[in-house]
């Protein structure tokens, strides 16, 4: 007989902790020491029990302490046996799924630990042992953030991109984009495509090939916990989502040289008016290009300082219609309209009479494509000027992935 002490079964997670193996940066490494380690002895000889009562499972957890490194997978290694479960419990609720090795001695998780979380970890072996483990992350020093368009529960247009703009740099742009998961109800393919925001900031959009096709559901799962951008960025501490619906193919088309615009649903069109754009030959000028309804923004104040124009205009405007951040805007301009039809000779944006302007206004939706042609134009929409990513080929766009 086996002259080691028997060991019983666990009956609760709290009856001991777990011995855990550590492997984190040195600067952690003295605030992990001070954990409790199990006692008892362990391979061969701890499982020997002797008096026919299940022993104790035995694992080692890869984190361990109250300044864990985060943004690694939690490993959990059974000494000996066969690992039947294993759970990875978050303080603040919320589980990390895993995978057991094909042998059955170790787990790892499919995501990473989270900075400032702690964790319960509870195992069992295939002879009815049970074993626990606690620890906890380090908190992150700097916290990146995001916003999300468009809007959850909405329905837009067929050319509308999911758009994620972060607060900060994003220099690990892979491990970011994998983390972004887009499900369709129709097995729309896409691809994701890193740019610059016109506000300066780092940018990532995801566009079908081409238009959405109407119906489509579409879903973002961001699943960004405890994922480092990068020194200067930060890490992600939550998750995000967003859900959205296409609504029907609608596409307002404008013609700057013929100085009209049309509105276009499912192939035919519904709508016409003359209309007056941007003052051809400097920076009063239309944008050509595909551009994409970003918001309807009603009666809004518009200045001319705001755009770089200087003192040219501070006006009260209604039914506006924003399609780029750079300012170009549908709305409407009674005071042109001695141009409507026949020359363009607006600041920039494409004005109409006040019935045609509240008439598309009332008709178009977020993420409508304006399809304007013409040669009175400064140059083609950039793909950070609102959303411009139609403007670019479907294979340079997908070049523009980190994962490509």
């Amino acid at each position: 007989m086996s002259s080691a002490r028997p060991r019983t079964r666990h009956t609760a997670p709290s009856v001991r902790s777990a011995r855990l193996a550590l492997t984190v940066p040195a600067a952690l490494l003295a605030a992990a020491l001070t954990a409790c380690s199990g006692g008892g002895a362990s391979g061969s000889a701890a499982r020997d029990g002797g008096d026919g009562k299940a022993p104790a499972a035995d694992i080692s957890v890869n984190l361990r302490g109250k300044a864990a490194a985060p943004g690694g997978p939690v490993k959990v290694t059974l000494a000996a046996g066969k690992l039947t479960s294993v759970s990875v419990t978050a303080d603040e609720g919320g589980a990390l799924a895993g995978k057991t090795s094909a042998d059955g001695r170790t787990w790892i998780s499919e995501r990473v630990a989270a900075p400032g979380t702690a964790y319960t970890v509870e195992a069992k072996d295939a002879d009815g042992g049970s074993d626990t483990a606690t620890f906890r992350t380090a908190e992150a020093e700097k916290v990146n953030k995001l916003s999300l368009a468009p809007g959850k529960n909405t329905t837009v247009g067929i050319a509308q991109p999911l758009s994620v703009v972060f607060d900060h740099p994003v220099e690990n742009r892979a491990a970011v984009e994998k983390a972004l998961k887009v499900s369709t109800s129709n097995s729309t393919e896409g691809s994701w495509g890193w740019l610059r925001d016109h506000s300066g900031k780092d940018r990532v959009d995801w566009r079908p090939e081409e238009y959405w096709k109407p119906g489509t559901k579409v879903t973002l799962a961001a699943e960004l916990n405890g994922i480092d951008t990068g020194a200067d960025g930060g890490w992600f501490v939550r998750d995000y989502a967003t859900t959205f619906t296409i609504g029907a193919a609608q596409v307002v088309k404008v013609d700057l040289d013929g100085h009209r615009l049309s509105l276009h649903h499912d192939g035919k069109q519904v709508f016409q008016a003359p209309m007056s754009g941007g003052t051809p030959g400097g920076d009063k000028a239309s944008w050509r290009g595909t551009a994409v309804l970003m918001s309807k923004e009603g009666t809004i104040n518009m200045r001319s300082e705001t755009v770089g124009l200087g003192d040219a205009y501070d006006k009260m405007v209604d039914y506006s219609m924003r399609l780029t951040w750079s300012g170009m805007y549908a709305h409407a301009a009674p005071w042109n309209s001695g141009h409507f039809g026949n020359a363009n000779r607006s600041s920039g944006c494409l004005g109409m009479s006040d019935a045609n302007a509240s008439a598309l206004y009332g008709q178009v939706r977020v993420g409508d494509p304006f399809e304007i042609t013409g040669a009175d134009a400064k140059g083609t929409v950039a793909e950070g000027n609102g959303y411009g990513a139609w403007n670019v080929s479907w294979a340079d766009w997908q070049t523009k992935s980190a994962l490509k």
